[in-house]
């Protein structure tokens, strides 16, 4: 079984009396978001090293556990052995570490002790000097029995340098950090103000694996900029995702009614509040409320193109089925590691369809969608032909 260690030991430098681990960090706090990564890999337990238990962390701990894996804070190599199953294999996270999934699941692939390093060249203050010309980036995989002998050290030792440096004496395998994994944000971070900044590069690198246009340009920039704010404050997922929603039945009501231009405009507004909710809840990880706002940003989208088509003729309608029927297909068809950048989805025929009729032209606007679908569709079927 896998399981994972976490510390939250370490005060934020710029925050005295608050923990790094509970400092606010894509749209959670961090020790959360190491969750996230660890449960992703697939641990089934985590057991966090901490120095005392602040109200912050205790609520950061609970909400883990409500994730479905079993959370432990200790205050020792002892008490965490204790808490190990023997045979774990244990996916160690450093305090204050940032880093993301595929990293994470990489070394979680490891079978033998493993430390993950980048070059001393490469290395800045935040990462520790092992020897060899490297340091140490944050991320090890060990065996539980390490523990032990990092219990047989005094009480007043680092508990995770001294791990560190079992593992390093060990001879544990070391494995390069990828060089693009430092600009997407991997690092070690103890001050809130640059923990911000970290998050906005992990939020960017995530949408990143959205490649559309449409997630490029207007997802990726209003994701780096509104949902760290909307996560400081507190707010709910479902608060956002609420406002979306009253803004895309107004909208729909307004395009049903007559009012076209404002009514696809509000739709449109709704959507790409939807899609910063399931941003919200992807690293929420609130999985049942992100699979139903992809779904209601899928239907809205679809709902307005064919209530503007029902109102323009016979003509703008056919259009409408097309555009909703071949973007259904090819949303069905296409996987998310074969999509190009200028295929299109929900949210961008939509936005076709908007600026068509704001400009006084909707029924361009749908023609445009419909051709913009047929050719999604048709690169879609030749994306997926070598695999036939």
């Amino acid at each position: 079984m896998l399981a994972g260690l976490l510390f939250a030991t370490r005060e934020a430098v710029d925050r005295p009396g608050t923990l790094t681990a509970t400092l606010p960090f894509a749209a959670a706090t961090l020790i959360e978001y190491q969750a996230r990564l660890l449960i992703a890999a697939g641990a089934s337990q985590i057991v966090v090293i901490v120095s005392r238990l602040t109200p912050e962390l205790i609520g950061a701990l609970a909400r883990i556990g409500k994730r479905g894996v079993a959370v432990d804070a200790v205050r020792s190599a002892t008490d965490a052995l204790g808490k190990l199953h023997p045979l774990a294999r244990v996916l160690l996270i450093a305090d204050g570490l940032v880093t993301n999934e595929p990293v994470v699941n990489a070394l979680a692939g490891e079978k033998d002790d493993t430390l993950l390093v980048v070059p001393d060249a490469a290395a800045g203050t935040e990462f520790e000097r092992i020897g060899g010309g490297v340091a140490w980036a944050g991320l090890a995989r060990m065996d539980a029995r390490r523990l032990s002998e990092a219990a047989g050290m005094p009480a007043d030792y680092d508990l995770q340098s001294t791990l560190l440096h079992v593992l390093a004496q060990a001879r544990a395998e070391r494995v390069e950090l990828p060089a693009h994994a430092i600009a997407q944000g991997h690092g070690i971070e103890h001050r809130a103000s640059a923990l911000d900044q970290r998050g906005r590069a992990v939020l960017s690198a995530t949408m990143a694996a959205r490649p559309g246009w449409f997630d490029r340009v207007v997802l990726r920039p209003l994701t780096r900029l509104a949902v760290p704010e909307v996560a400081r404050r507190g707010v709910a997922t479902m608060a956002v995702a609420g406002v979306g929603g009253v803004l895309a039945l107004v909208g729909l009501a307004g395009v049903y009614a007559g009012w076209r231009a404002s009514g696809l405009a509000a739709v449109l507004a709704g959507v790409i509040l939807a899609e910063l909710a399931g941003s919200l809840a992807l690293f929420r990880d609130e999985a049942e409320v992100q699979r139903g706002i992809h779904v209601a940003s899928l239907v809205a989208p679809a709902l307005a193109i064919l209530l503007l088509g029902q109102g323009l003729g016979a003509v703008a309608l056919l259009l409408a089925v097309q555009t909703v029927a071949l973007g259904g297909l090819s949303e069905r068809a296409a996987r998310p590691s074969l999509r190009r950048r200028w295929w299109g989805g929900a949210p961008a025929y939509l936005a076709v369809v908007t600026a068509g009729t704001l400009l006084g032209l909707p029924l361009w606007g749908l023609a445009a969608a419909a051709l913009y679908a047929t050719a999604t569709l048709a690169g879609t079927i030749e994306a997926l032909r070598p695999e036939a």
